[in-house]
């Protein structure tokens, strides 16, 4: 795309298309409905279809988990009804959710009792007692139990050993279909890309007052940071990594901030508008330096991710691939901002899987106000 003199120089959101819960399907990019027709083999309509009933899915699963109180297990979005589905421990919570216009299911565990096997295992990786072919873990309301994702052919006597520990904590379901181990997505220096620091280039997140999010192992300390055409942008502001994966940075140097996210040429640059969480099951596409734009599902929310430098806790795992230097780049649906790009396994020539830090908490820690058409 266009580069801007820097004087003039604009933050763009290393992201896409975001629409507020209340608009129509019909208000969307043009240019998203062709990535949604093309990411997930659907029709223009029923492109449409899914993108209006996810918004509505986002809007709806707040007030559910209200209703299901004690008794909520977990949601996610079904595909194929699009609707949201909402796990309950009992009939009384499970009448109460559906009363909000979303389906429901019983199972036998709540999502407290699962968080907290889940916390165990998290205090197990404080101590550097997890095993590096153990990827990643989360609960899982459909299945009633924390998913282990274990790397093929490297179930040593120490992961036995760990997922032994596991199950004394609970039920556990290991998975070891297409997992490899997590690396972050930050890169060396590669000319006109969005920001350097150091001999580290990484992604543009989203638009704040004052400044812009990314990842925390991009940088920190108050180190920094040069916009694409190597002149100065800001300093890290904030920065946390490994635990939580988040930064953001305060912009000077004649640059300023807009509520605008890359659609590469793959869709157009589109608004952003706010920061609806998109439930397990809805579709999301991610914007990075490296690889653009591409598109997939939010697969699982609140995992931990065991990267080589520490465990990284409440992350959310998708489909979409993702490769070095795409770290800190935005992930969004419809026009809601999901969170920024961490790390994950494979390339988005043979596909993959990628996590990323949410973005609601990143505003809630440092305090900041995101930046809203």
């Amino acid at each position: 795309m266009p580069r801007i003199v820097p004087a003039l120089a604009l933050v763009l959101v290393g992201s896409t298309f975001t629409a507020p819960a209340q608009a129509a399907a019909e208000e969307m990019s043009p240019g998203l409905i062709t990535a949604m027709t093309s990411a997930f083999g659907l029709t223009e309509a029923q492109a449409r279809v899914r993108l209006a009933s996810e918004e509505r899915a986002s809007v709806l699963a707040p007030r559910a988990e209200s209703q299901a109180g004690a008794s909520y297990a977990g949601s996610w979005f079904d595909e194929k009804t699009n609707k949201l589905v909402v796990a309950v421990t009992d009939q009384a919570a499970a009448r109460k959710v559906e009363a909000t216009g979303v389906d429901s299911v019983v199972v036998g565990r709540s999502a407290n009792s699962m968080n907290a096997h889940k916390n165990r295992l998290d205090a197990l990786s404080k101590t550097g007692a997890v095993p590096a072919a153990v990827a990643s873990w989360k609960t899982d309301a459909r299945t009633g139990s924390v998913v282990v994702n274990v790397e093929p052919g490297k179930q040593t006597a120490e992961v036995a050993a760990f997922l032994d520990k596991a199950r004394s904590f609970g039920a556990v379901t290991v998975n070891t279909q297409n997992v490899q181990q997590p690396q972050t997505f930050a890169a060396g220096t590669v000319g006109g890309d969005p920001f350097y620091t150091g001999n580290v280039r990484c992604s543009i997140g989203f638009s704040v007052q004052g400044g812009y999010v990314t990842a925390g192992h991009c940088g920190g300390g108050g180190a920094a940071v040069y916009g694409w055409d190597r002149s100065f942008q800001g300093n890290f502001a904030g920065s946390s990594f490994p635990g939580n994966d988040y930064a953001w940075i305060r912009i000077g140097g004649g640059w300023w901030t807009v509520p605008v996210v890359l659609g590469w040429g793959t869709v157009s640059d589109a608004l952003v508008r706010g920061s609806w969480e998109a439930p397990v099951g809805t579709s999301v596409c991610r914007s990075g330096s490296t690889t653009h734009w591409h598109c997939g599902v939010v697969q699982g929310r609140n995992e931990t991710v065991n990267y080589q430098q520490g465990a990284v806790y409440e992350m959310v795992g998708t489909s979409v691939c993702a490769e070095g230097g795409d770290s800190g780049g935005s992930f969004i649906t419809g026009d809601q901002a999901q969170g920024v790009t961490s790390g994950g396994y494979g390339n988005c020539s043979s596909g993959g899987r990628t996590w990323f830090q949410p973005i609601n908490e990143i505003l809630r820690v440092y305090g900041l106000t995101l930046h809203t058409a």
